[in-house]
Order: structure tokens, then C-alpha cells, then sequence
């Protein structure tokens, strides 16, 4: 083994050893961490977070492996329906006579089904934005709430839910006529 990776095993196993007794959470100036070869508590702590960043660069690399083949696999799935989505096929009728020419629904919904999997995993869709408002669109206040409040609050929402939902089959009806 080259000194390189002599000392590379060596700092592997000095950090597990410190991993593990942090776990146990033993302090970082106990004598079992400073026996391990640490100058200082501070030493400890630092290469605490060097293992920890290393792990997290490694668990990135994996991720990055991981995302990389579901895509490639994607991309065969996506391969194998796409000319059924898009290109219109004869249809027949009783005596085997082409009446007309239609892509496979089936096909399309799979295809749009792979491509929102494709986007979830490499987060390319746009994250939900919710947002709480008080009575008339009003900011919401927080902070202690009795359940006579609370009930209060939640009879406003649904009657306010309910106004809105007459007035549009009002408009609706309205269209109608």
C-alpha cells in the first residue's frame, strides 16, 4: 500500500471511530476522542465536519449515478412508445377497409406520464405555492387560538367558499339565457 492510501485508510478509520463515539455522544474533549490522535477538541470537531462534508459529497456523486441511469432508462421507455404516440395508425372497419387514422391514446398517456416522471426526478416542475389568508383576503393571524375562534374562522372560509361557488353557477346560469 502506497503512503498515500496508508494514511488515506488511516484517517478513514480515525473518523470512524469518532463518528461512532459522537453518536454515543461523547464529548469532543473526552479523552477517548483526544486519544484517537486530535490536538484539540476544535481538531476533532473539524474533522468531524470533514467526514461529514466527504459523506455528503459521496451520498451527491450517488445521487447524481442514480438520477443519470433512471433518465437513461427513461429515455428506452419513452423510445419504445413514442411512434405509437405520434404516429397516426389505420383504423379498420368490419370488412378490414382503413376508415380513418389515430395515434394511441394509450401511448400518449404513457409517454405524458414519463415525462412527468422525468421532470420529478431532476426537479424541473415549478414547486406548489400555497398561501393562508385571513377573512377578506386579509393577512392570517398567528398565535393562540381558542376552538370557539378557530370554529369561527373556519365557518368564515366555508361560507365565504360557498358565496363564491352560487355566484358562479349564478353566472353560469347567466350564460345560459
Amino acid at each position: 500500500m502506497t503512503q498515500g492510501r496508508l494514511v488515506e485508510a488511516e484517517t478513514a478509520a480515525r473518523r470512524a471511530k469518532l463518528l461512532a463515539l459522537r453518536r454515543q455522544g461523547i464529548r469532543f474533549d473526552d479523552p477517548r476522542i483526544m486519544g484517537l490522535g486530535y490536538a484539540s477538541a476544535a481538531a476533532a470537531r473539524k474533522d468531524l465536519t470533514r467526514a461529514l462534508q466527504n459523506h455528503h459529497d459521496e451520498e451527491a456523486a450517488e445521487a447524481k449515478v442514480y438520477r443519470q441511469q433512471e433518465n437513461e432508462r427513461l429515455d428506452d421507455l419513452l423510445a419504445a412508445v413514442w411512434d405509437k404516440a405520434t404516429t397516426p395508425s389505420p383504423v379498420f372497419n368490419k370488412d378490414r377497409e382503413i376508415v380513418a387514422e389515430e395515434i394511441d391514446l394509450k401511448a400518449v398517456d404513457t409517454v405524458i406520464k414519463l415525462i412527468e416522471r422525468r421532470a420529478k426526478l431532476n426537479g424541473l416542475d415549478m414547486p406548489v405555492k400555497a398561501e393562508l389568508s385571513g377573512p377578506d383576503g386579509g393577512p392570517m393571524q398567528l398565535g393562540p387560538v381558542g376552538e370557539e375562534e378557530l370554529a369561527l374562522l373556519m365557518s368564515i372560509g366555508r361560507n365565504a367558499a360557498q358565496h363564491q361557488g352560487a355566484e358562479e353557477e349564478a353566472g353560469d346560469d347567466a350564460d345560459e339565457g
